[in-house]
């Protein structure tokens, strides 16, 4: 099991191995006085018998042997894959919704960078798009301004996430097309219906669309108990899904028919390691209010929860605007979660870091399926007979 405050750093695998495979300790049992005075020795809290070895402890040991010659083994071959990959290295391209300067995708590109393994390129939004979903550019020119961001080659793009992981692969902006696609690392969690307002998952999806191997992270902040920091625990985190998948598109065995996308439990350090879910249905129901000034009723965070702070601090009168303009603010009202453990939300909850293949179809339930399939006959026969 793979968890931040284990294995998150490949070079330090036998060293982790070593640590959590040592053999169980000896036992030694105490000898009566008589055995020694046979044996003519005077001193026999000195001395202590042989070893005992038990066949349970035994059994353990070559267990856990076993099990440290296999993760070492893998881990090995992680390791000379990359050391491929830093002769030859991967090109990794990042981009996210909530925009170029925000803390996880700086945290993600820092640890990319600092792997060696990896080309890293960024081209993101110039500021905040969240919950843009998949909409693109389509009737006016977008900017692109190179900014620094150390170990990178880097863009802030006045585009959507869709718009910037477009550009980013069409050779105009960066010489070559990236060999992987991470959009993130999202602060908020994007599971269940709330994939389809994601920016952050637009702008894998976008890769996809294209024929780039993608994956989106995002990491469940919650107000109060997240810092900047967890950032870069979730991404060391997500590491090595992240080598791992390298691996496999060079070694052209990555699938073409579906994305990652990749959820990190709020509690980095104590999580559960990953687990294989399928998109659920949970989803933040929201309403709308109707406001008298800009500022009135806070701000939607990116987390889909309310910033009240300052919340009637300036903002323009709604006395000064044109009579007939009407000014309306959304809020959350509650939300619909799903009890199935093998969903995304639920298993995210449950402390474990959620991997998520994702597509681009959106197929009904079977049963929505078949309900239309005796109802169109019907209504196209009625149709007919009405002509």
């Amino acid at each position: 099991m793979v968890n931040a405050t284990g294995t998150t750093s490949l070079p330090f695998s036998d060293l982790y191995a070593r640590s959590i495979f040592q053999p169980p300790p000896k036992r030694h049992l105490k000898i009566p006085a008589a055995w020694f005075k046979r044996r003519r020795l005077s001193d026999a809290n000195k001395l202590r018998a042989p070893p005992v070895e038990r066949p349970l402890f035994k059994l353990l040991h070559l267990r856990s042997l076993f099990l440290a010659n296999r993760f070492l083994q893998t881990q090995r071959t992680m390791e000379n894959c990359s050391g491929d990959i830093s002769g030859d290295r991967l090109t990794v391209m990042v981009t996210n919704d909530d925009g170029i300067d925000a803390p996880g995708l700086r945290a993600l590109v820092r640890v990319l960078v600092s792997t060696n393994r990896f080309h890293v390129l960024v081209c993101a939004p110039d500021s905040e798009k969240s919950a843009v979903s998949h909409s693109v550019t389509w009737r006016n020119p977008v900017s692109a301004k190179q900014v620094e961001i150390s170990g990178a080659t880097a863009f802030a793009v006045s585009g959507t996430p869709a718009d910037c992981t477009s550009l980013g692969i069409s050779q105009v902006l960066f010489p070559s097309i990236p060999d992987l696609v991470i959009s993130g690392i999202n602060m908020g969690s994007n599971c269940g219906y709330h994939v389809v307002y994601s920016g952050t998952v637009g702008g894998a999806r976008e890769a996809f669309f294209n024929g780039v191997p993608s994956v989106s992270l995002s990491y469940d902040w919650v107000g109060g108990k997240s810092n900047v920091n967890d950032f870069t625990l979730a991404a060391e985190a997500c590491l090595p899904i992240i080598s791992a998948v390298a691996v496999e598109i060079k070694n052209h065995n990555y699938p073409q028919n579906c994305f990652l996308n990749i959820d990190v439990p709020t509690d980095v350090v104590n999580n559960k390691g990953y687990r294989l879910t399928r998109q659920g249905k949970s989803i933040v129901k929201m309403g709308w209010r109707q406001v008298t000034s800009d500022a009135e009723g806070g701000k939607m965070l990116s987390t889909m929860t309310m910033d009240v702070s300052g919340a009637e601090a300036g903002g323009a009168d709604f006395s000064s605007r044109q009579q007939e303009q009407l000014l309306f603010r959304r809020e959350v009202r509650g939300g619909q979660i799903e009890n199935d453990e093998d969903t995304d939300y639920c298993t995210l909850q449950g402390g474990y870091i959620t991997v998520t293949p994702l597509g681009a179809l959106s197929p009904p339930e079977i049963d929505g399926y078949s309900y239309f399939k005796e109802w169109l006959p019907i209504v196209s026969e009625r149709y007919s007979s009405a002509l």
